[in-house]
């Protein structure tokens, strides 16, 4: 099929229209550039932020005393001494300014005598993460932000696009191009800068908390285009996602904000709190840091005290009615509608891929090493380390899309026009027309074997058995992929959809998996059962390149100081 592609110049592409996609463009915008922001779903609505529920971590010290530097004493502890540093600071220090900004724009966060409220959560010295209700803060922040995108000239938005891959002339990016599900046809990109906000690679797993759209996507489509990833073994799992009984319309990971409040009890199938084993005496509150709660429930479900479904109980029935119904308000009556009595019965809990601490390697003004490229939020390795810190989400998106939108736009204010892409993505227009092969495997079901494959043998608790074994099925994976795209072309064609998708999976999956082959220790949200230690030799970070199609792994010495773990 042959199929002329649409052409579209801009002086800031912005790809992902989550916070940190959102928050770039106002940013680039603000400083008098023309912005596109495209995203594969509708503009605002898709990615992680619109679906997390809870808090956001900066220092205010409205309600305590507090300082940002207190705030990155804890992330770079929590990161087990792998943070970049210069990230982790942006992070923190640029934290308040988002916050006060977003606030100023309506945002409605919670307030106690007239100063915003701040809760404690695992990992953190004192209370220091903000909320609009423990339900509904990532919508509040999307729905202020979309508010934002819309009054602020100089935004064009165009949902329906899905990027398959960046142009690169004379060593620089110079847009991209993607594939419009409506009609099915190529659209070219030219941007004098390019900021790639794409989320993270949660959806490489059966069991996760975020959208279907989080494939790993800005990893793939950046190594393709020469910039190196970072910490790719580094996925983290929410420990408490619901399991059981069924939820309908509730978000797995809605039990977390009642631990904040009522301190909920993580028991085994003897009823005993067991977090004690394993180095974190809750007593009756949530303290339990991430890695630490998800190797804690695994262990006990190994060792055959799980709940029926394979996870654990969370149990509140020591808590009052009235004490109940006062923390979960309505959320009470939507339990019971799913036959759920927490003053009766605990429910079953398990962990969950839910964020990645790796990604693309960026300096602290968000250009990646190839020139033209930068990232934000989620898109950007290296600022939690090995594990992140709970609340600091959507701070990082806010930050890191901020900067990033400055970023570009002193670039693109530098250059006279966008560059000529006329055919630097030829290779990508055509590959998007292709004929399909015949006799191509389910593309769905390829994608289910690959979520097993993950979840069964790269997932909390790895070996290298496990590791040798999934990447043989990556590998089997992308043979069977082949080299031209599934479908027929056409509008929607999810099947041509699924295979994009796919070639990014797969690309990632096997950075992970390559990474945590070769990380003979366990640290942070890596967990090596035939390595358990934490080891001062593997205290760097590993990087990886594409060099003729292969993947290559080198290390480097990391700069932030060695945490007990």
């Amino acid at each position: 099929m042959s199929t002329e592609p649409m052409r579209v110049e801009t002086d800031v592409l912005v790809i992902g229209s989550g916070a940190a996609g959102m928050y770039a463009a106002i940013e680039a915008a603000r400083a008098g550039c023309h912005v596109l922001l495209i995203d594969r779903s509708l503009i605002g609505r898709g990615g992680a932020t619109v679906m997390a529920q809870m808090t956001v971590a900066v220092a205010l010290g409205a309600e305590a005393p507090d300082h940002w530097s207190h705030h990155l004493h804890d992330t770079l502890a929590a990161g087990r001494g792998l943070c970049n540093e210069a990230l982790a600071q942006l992070l923190c220090e640029q934290g308040p300014e988002c916050i006060s900004e977003m606030d100023r724009w309506g945002v409605g966060w919670a307030r106690k005598n007239g100063k915003i409220t701040s809760a404690f959560a695992p990992g953190h010295d004192r209370p220091r993460c903000v909320y609009v209700d423990f339900l509904n803060t990532g919508p509040a922040v999307s729905k202020t932000l979309r508010t934002a995108v819309h009054k602020i000239a100089g935004i064009e938005r165009k949902g329906d696009l899905c990027v398959v891959d960046l142009i690169k002339a004379d060593g620089e990016v110079t847009g991209a191009v993607a594939w419009h599900a409506g009609s099915g046809a190529p659209v070219t990109i030219a941007a004098k800068a390019t900021i790639v906000a794409t989320g993270g690679l949660t959806r490489l797993y059966r069991r996760n908390s975020a959208s279907a759209n989080m494939g790993g996507d800005g990893y793939a489509l950046c190594l393709r285009a020469g910039a190196p990833l970072i910490d790719m073994e580094f996925v983290q799992f929410f420990p408490i996602g619901h399991l059981a009984p069924r939820l309908i319309g509730m978000d797995p990971i809605m039990w977390d904000p009642f631990r904040y409040k009522l301190g909920g009890r993580l028991l085994n199938n003897k009823m005993e709190e067991f977090t004690q084993s394993y180095g974190v005496a809750e007593g009756g509150k949530y303290v339990i840091t991430r890695d630490v709660g998800t190797y804690a429930i695994l262990k006990e479900v190994e060792a055959g005290r799980g709940s029926p479904h394979g996870g654990v109980y969370l149990s509140f029935q020591h808590c009052p009615g009235p004490a109940l119904r006062e923390a979960f308000g309505p959320v009470i009556d939507r339990l019971a509608a799913n036959g759920i009595d927490l003053t009766k019965t605990p429910v079953e809990v398990a962990p969950i891929a839910h964020y990645h601490m790796g990604g693309v390697a960026a300096d602290a003004r968000m250009h990646t090493e190839v020139p033209g490229l930068l990232v934000a939020g989620e898109a950007v390795g290296g600022a939690n380390g090995a594990n992140r810190l709970s609340g600091n989400a959507i701070t990082e998106a806010l930050v890191f899309g901020r900067e990033a939108g400055r970023s570009a736009a002193e670039r693109a204010k530098q250059m006279r026009a966008a560059p000529v892409t006329q055919n630097a993505g030829r290779a990508t227009t055509d590959l998007i027309t292709a004929d399909a092969p015949k006799n191509v495997r389910n593309s769905a079901e390829m994608v289910q074997t690959l979520q097993e494959t993950m979840a069964d043998d790269v997932g909390p608790l790895r070996t290298e058995p496990g590791l040798k074994r999934a990447l043989s099925r990556i590998d089997e994976l992308a043979r069977d992929l082949g080299e031209r795209p599934f479908g027929d072309a056409g509008a929607f064609d999810l099947t041509r959809l699924d295979w994009f998708d796919l070639r990014n999976m797969l690309t990632v999956a096997r950075a992970v998996t390559q990474a945590a082959l070769l990380r003979t220790e366990s640290r942070g949200a890596h967990q090596r059962e035939d390595f358990p230690g934490m080891l001062p030799e593997w205290h760097v970070n590993q990087t990886i390149r594409l060099n003729g199609g292969r993947t290559e792994i080198s290390r480097t010495p990391a700069a932030g100081a060695v945490a007990a773990q």
